[in-house]
């Protein structure tokens, strides 16, 4: 009776996640939500056909959401891949620290990655556990509307243009079917019942204008919330409503346009400096690419990395000359979790609040403060390399390091070609990157913040720099990324920093140093590339931005091949000097072919169980047949064991029997049934059975007692067969498939031992009862 409820409940939470099209990029994660929240509603309404008591189904779907989520998320942890572990727990942890890094660093539409997926999908199985409990478990359909607001009005907090109208109008449409649905179902409960006819003719109509109503109500409710909401300035998604890139604070992603785009600079912060030039003060850096978007590798913070002593740069040799500075800075509008500093800093002093450095990111963060009002010296080192070390830089680069190699599955070629092609005869990674760096500043590329916004190309992603490498228009986002992405397919590896450019110098002297002034115009990114021996190296390829280091000027003009115009020709990449590295010019594609297989016996094995799982009661259910059908045999039982085996049987395929029947109403529903009533023989065998186990109960002697074989053995089997065959006949496919995997006899029993079954088929107990079986 509940099923189409069920599949209604479906249909709207669905229409309603269809709103997140605003915020989320692609359309697969819907597909995934729509399998997680149909475990959970198929879960809810099994749980009630077998006559679980209402309290009960939540927690139990809520268990079936655990199990879903253990087979897509788990990554084979689980026991069977469905049952979680301690190692599902931890991943499951990872997840939710991913899943809210990448909301608080992308940009809308927002990348789909494996973190926020996982928390989709929890949310999703939570609200379908709500809503069933409302409408079913509560029979209060209208107000299973109230937690599709959640993902409906999730637009409205981070974009201005909130949900689309069609997602709104979906959600109306499907909210009036499960009223619909629902009303339809008490009109059928209460035409059964009898006494209800008039409900029908007066009670649906009014129904559907209440539910007219309400839906009303609820689409205006939700046009104006989505208007009237505050919505964050500067789109980044899911991050503070205080959090854009200037005056108030800064939001770790990589897409600064709108920010460099203001009318009007804000304050940001101020400094003096020991350096010999004025530092680039980084807050993070980018290096994991996850579809086409950067993001920042997720690293645990860890509070014991105190700021008082930072260690070295990886890879950074002696042999490479350095000399420590000194830099006073205080914060004026900056307001996040990331500390603006030179890098690399080996210690910070005068914090307030408790902070901690990464080694991978080289980023001062903290959990619980900000730098609102922060005053601070960094310690710092300049590193200066010289171009004969950057040259001979070779050899394997750390495990470590590798993953800044990677390249985005259908990064388009033309990153790949350009890069092969300004890289034409170079000879060393450090000959390549700077004839990439030379190339970016040439004079074929302009910067530019509006171009990028105009003509649709804004951003990071792969697809972003192949138009900008075409149209050569935009600013420090593109630059960067633009050089990061072609040295990864040269096989160098890179990343891309955040931070702020070293601002204006003032005539303010204090203890001999000058001043220095950054305001949110300075923001900038700038790529940094990894040689062995040295470590991580900054480059500047926007023209017209910072200055280019010492080691990356140019010795001389006409370096490289540089394309001036066109497309790039197609020249293979150069390989990296160590041949053990794999190259990193092929996509994730031959990585996804590898795991295929394995993917694909997991999916097998996982099948099976299934498989097993669900062949489980059909299997207990015959071998409880046969032991019968042996004792009958065996004249150890007689009729009431036989009328027990035809009220399961019964009860399998469909026959309502309750404790509270008696053998002759049971019996009169079976004649009922299609296939005995029109049977005689199967008529007469049932009148046997009947009469036997009556007088099994009731008669003075032992008529039908065990050992005699009138009663018990061959007689009472073949009546039983009789019986047994045509109310199989008499039944419908589905239904002789149903007693045959799921019999319902095998449940209810189980269930009803529990104590969790309110009504129970009629079984060993009710025929053995005299009380129960007697006829009026």
């Amino acid at each position: 009776m509940r099923w189409p409820l069920s599949l209604s409940l479906l249909v709207l939470l669905m229409a309603g996640c269809s709103a997140l099209g605003a915020i989320l990029s692609g359309s697969a994660w819907w597909l995934l939500l729509l399998i997680v929240a149909g475990v959970v509603f198929g879960a809810a309404a099994g749980f009630r056909r077998f006559g679980v008591p209402a309290p009960v189904v939540p927690v139990l779907s809520f268990g079936a959401l655990v199990l879903a989520l253990t087979l897509f998320f788990g990554g084979g942890t689980g026991l069977l891949w469905l049952i979680p572990t301690g190692d599902t727990l931890a991943r499951f942890t990872s997840l939710v620290t991913a899943g809210l890094r990448s909301i608080q660093t992308q940009g809308t539409p927002a990348e789909v990655l494996d973190g926020i997926l996982f928390l989709l999908a929890v949310g999703v199985g939570l609200l379908a556990i709500l809503m069933d409990g409302l409408a079913i478990g509560l029979r209060l359909p209208a107000l299973a509307g109230v937690p599709v607001l959640v993902p409906l009005l999730a637009p409205g907090f981070v974009v201005s243009e909130g949900a689309d109208a069609a997602a709104l109008i979906s959600t109306a449409a499907a909210y009036l079917l499960v009223l619909r649905v629902e009303m339809h179902l008490r009109g059928l409960s209460a035409n059964r019942q009898g006494g209800a006819a008039e409900l029908g003719a007066t009670g649906t109509s009014g129904a559907v204008r209440g539910a007219v109503i309400i839906a009303a109500i609820g689409i205006v409710g939700a046009l104006v919330l989505s208007v009237v909401v505050p919505v964050r300035d500067g789109g980044a998604f899911g991050s503070r409503p205080n959090s854009a890139l200037f005056s108030a604070g800064v939001s770790p992603m990589i897409d600064l346009g709108q920010d460099l785009r203001r009318p009007k600079a804000g304050p940001a912060l101020h400094y003096r400096t020991t350096a010999t030039e004025p530092p680039y003060l980084a807050l993070l850096t980018l290096d994991d690419i996850k579809g086409t978007s950067w993001l920042p590798r997720p690293v645990e913070a860890d509070p014991e990395k105190s700021v008082d002593a930072i260690a070295d740069p990886p890879g950074l040799s002696a042999q490479v000359a350095r000399t420590e500075a000194i830099t006073s800075i205080g914060i004026d509008g900056v307001n996040t979790d990331l500390l603006p500093v030179p890098v690399p800093a080996t210690s910070i002093a005068g914090l307030t609040g408790q902070w901690s450095w990464s080694n991978e990111t080289r980023a001062i963060s903290s959990s619980r403060s900000s730098t609102v009002g922060q005053r601070y010296t960094v310690t710092s080192l300049e590193i200066q390399p010289t171009r004969e070390q950057l040259r001979e830089s070779g050899g394997r680069y750390p495990a470590g390091i590798e993953p800044s190699l990677l390249v985005p599955e259908d990064t388009p070629a033309i990153i790949g070609e350009t890069a092969a092609a300004v890289a034409q005869g170079t000879e060393s990674n450090y000959d390549a990157a700077v004839a990439v760096q030379d190339y970016l500043r040439g004079n074929d590329f302009s910067y530019d913040t509006e171009a990028p916004v105009e003509d649709g190309y804004d951003g990071g992603s792969a697809e972003v720099i192949a138009t900008f490498l075409e149209v050569k228009r935009g600013y420090c986002v593109h630059f960067s990324s633009a050089m990061a992405l072609m040295a990864r397919t040269l096989g160098i590896p890179s990343r891309v920093a955040l931070g702020y450019l070293p601002g204006t110098r003032t005539s303010t002297v204090i203890g001999g140093l000058n001043r220095y002034d950054v305001t949110s115009d300075d923001l900038h990114a700038w790529p940094e590339l990894y040689f062995v021996g040295v470590g991580w190296v900054p480059f500047e390829p926007t023209p017209g931005r910072g200055s280019v280091p010492d080691y990356a000027q140019p010795e001389s003009s006409g370096t490289s091949g540089v394309p001036t115009g066109g497309a790039a020709p197609e020249i293979a990449p150069r390989p990296n000097d160590d041949p053990g590295l794999p190259s990193v010019t092929t996509d994730t594609a031959a990585t996804v072919e590898e795991d295929l297989p394995a993917t694909l016996w997991r999916i097998a094995l996982v099948a099976i169980a299934l498989l097993l799982l669900l062949l489980v009661p059909g299997v207990v259910r015959q071998l409880s047949r046969r032991r019968r059908r042996r004792h009958l045999a065996s004249g150890r039982s007689g009729a009431p064991l036989a009328w027990q085996e035809l009220a399961d049987t019964a009860v399998d395929h469909g026959v309502p029997v309750f404790d509270t029947f008696t053998t002759r109403e049971l019996a009169a529903d079976i004649r009922a049934r299609p296939g005995v009533r029109d049977t005689p023989e199967a008529q007469d065998a049932l009148d046997r059975l009947l009469v036997a186990t009556e007088q099994a109960h009731y008669a003075r002697g032992s008529v039908a007692g065990p050992g005699q074989p009138g009663a018990a053995g061959t007689g009472l089997s073949a009546d039983l067969d009789l019986v047994v065959e045509a109310l199989r006949r008499g039944s419908t496919a589905l239904e002789r498939v149903r007693a045959l995997l799921i019999p319902a006899s095998l449940s209810t029993s189980v269930l009803r031992r529990m104590g969790l079954a309110r009504t129970a088929p009629m079984g060993a107990d009710t025929a053995a009862n005299p009380h129960r079986a007697a006829d009026a």
